[in-house]
């Protein structure tokens, strides 16, 4: 990988800063964009001032925000994408533009731009519920969240110019990514509302939907590893799963929260949708079957998924309630 320039979207956001920290620690030159909607600049502390980094606030729905001289790199990791499942169930036709218009554009603007590699961060929700567990790359994609179908409709229009156009295509089907900077989601959902009722905690679901998550570091080390082996074997298209090996229970990360918290005899109430889910389009279980990035690559992760919780939750526990 030696030489290579790289452009991140989402270079802002949770995920985005931290491969960005990782690429610049490699010795490669980067290019983030964000548009700041959710994306924070504090995320890029550590960032800017780096002679190999140039931030750029652009907004990839309005091509007019930024110059098609961005692109000109050698791979592209599109980070950008509204997270929140839930949105998507309220606003289907933002979150749409925000996750999908917003892909096309960057695909067009990489082929235009003679880009040799585009990373996609997809996601597990494009499984739906699974028929599989854990459930390999090879599963069919049925999601059940507007989330999930701009997820696999991206996966898709990668593939397809990849076929097409010649762009390299990698797909990466993250699982629950955490860490510090994470600002979604129901870790930090949970320390929010304990911010500010120590008495009771709500929580959407019936508190057995179960879940894997990996800690940010694992993820970026994997999404690295997963690049290197597309660069050095030549396919034209690659997907991966990212995850953990197992899984925990929403109740069981209320309990590591309180834990972390210093609180005691908090009482929890239970908002179940149907099935016992959080919300309309809420995966119930799902863990990612991983064989396949451990064994082409020999990445694996560094701490379970109650230890990635666990950790996280030391870290997001400092912040005051927004």
């Amino acid at each position: 990988m030696s030489g290579l320039r790289f452009l991140v979207t989402g270079a802002a956001g949770f995920m985005g800063s931290f491969l960005v920290e990782k690429l610049l620690s490699m010795g490669y030159r980067v290019v983030g964009l964000d548009n700041l909607s959710t994306g924070r600049l504090e995320n890029l502390v550590g960032s800017i001032g780096n002679p190999m980094f140039r931030f750029v606030k652009a907004d990839l729905l309005d091509p007019s925000t930024w110059n098609g001289d961005l692109f000109r790199v050698d791979v592209v990791f599109h980070m950008a994408a509204n997270p929140e499942v839930r949105h998507s169930t309220r606003e289907p036709i933002e979150h749409y533009h925000q996750n999908l218009t917003a892909t096309m554009n960057a695909l067009e603007a990489s082929r235009r731009s003679g880009v040799g590699v585009f990373v996609f961060a997809s996601s597990s929700t494009v499984y739906g519920d699974p028929e599989a567990i854990p459930t390999p790359e090879t599963h069919p994609i049925k999601p059940i969240s507007v989330y999930g179908a701009t997820k696999a409709a991206g996966e898709i229009l990668c593939q397809t110019y990849s076929r097409l156009y010649g762009i390299r295509c990698l797909v990466l089907r993250y699982a629950n990514i955490v860490g510090p900077r994470l600002r979604h989601g129901v870790i930090y959902d949970f320390i929010q509302k304990l911010s500010r009722d120590r008495e009771g905690l709500e929580i959407l679901g019936d508190g057995s939907q179960r879940k894997s998550y990996l800690y940010i570091n694992d993820a970026v080390e994997a999404s690295i590893a997963a690049l290197e082996k597309i660069l050095s074997n030549g396919a034209r298209e690659e997907i991966y799963n990212i995850g953990n090996r197992d899984w925990i229970t929403v109740t069981e990360i209320a309990d590591e929260v309180i834990r972390a918290m210093g609180l005691s005899n908090i009482k929890y109430i239970y908002k179940p949708a149907q099935d016992g889910r959080g919300w309309p389009g809420d995966v119930k279980l799902m863990l990612l079957d991983i064989s396949k990035i451990e064994r082409e690559t020999g990445w694996k992760p560094s701490m379970s998924s109650r230890e990635a919780v666990r950790k996280t939750v030391e870290s997001l526990a400092k912040l005051s309630p927004e």
